[in-house]
């Protein structure tokens, strides 16, 4: 993580991307999380923080704590989808938000998802094609 955003508690941030991590398949399920201390030097934030972080993953069933070995991902077969499916929930909400804060209703959102969405069809994350913000 390069810089956290001063509007979310970190240790939401810290849990965001640890989960993406997983979805992204650079951890996996059995995979041993970095100690407290290590994260949080390599983080540059308070142990407490990144403790927090580990503390909700645990409750939330993404991690678990082994005593004296550590933090680890728990090995759960539909984690992956499930964290997709937060995640992506999460984003489209996010969306929605955004495009009724301009006074888009539901159907002119839909429309111009779809509108954008043909603009893209050359792949995903290429920019839109000229014109395509009217």
């Amino acid at each position: 993580m390069d810089d956290f955003d001063a509007n979310i508690p970190i240790y939401l941030q810290i849990m965001r991307e640890i989960k993406r991590s997983i979805v992204t398949g650079e951890l996996k399920p059995g995979d041993r999380l970095p100690s407290v201390r290590e994260r949080a030097e390599a983080l540059t934030v308070n142990p407490n923080t990144v403790q927090r972080a580990y503390q909700e993953l645990e409750r939330e069933g993404v991690s678990e704590t082994r005593r004296g070995m550590g933090t680890f991902i728990v090995e759960k077969e539909s984690l992956i989808g499930e964290l997709k499916t937060e995640m992506a929930r999460s984003v489209i909400y996010s969306f929605i938000d955004g495009m009724r804060s301009l006074g888009f209703g539901d159907e002119a959102i839909l429309d111009r998802l779809g509108s954008e969405l043909k603009t893209r069809a050359d792949g995903p994350g290429r920019p839109a094609a000229a014109g395509g913000m009217n």
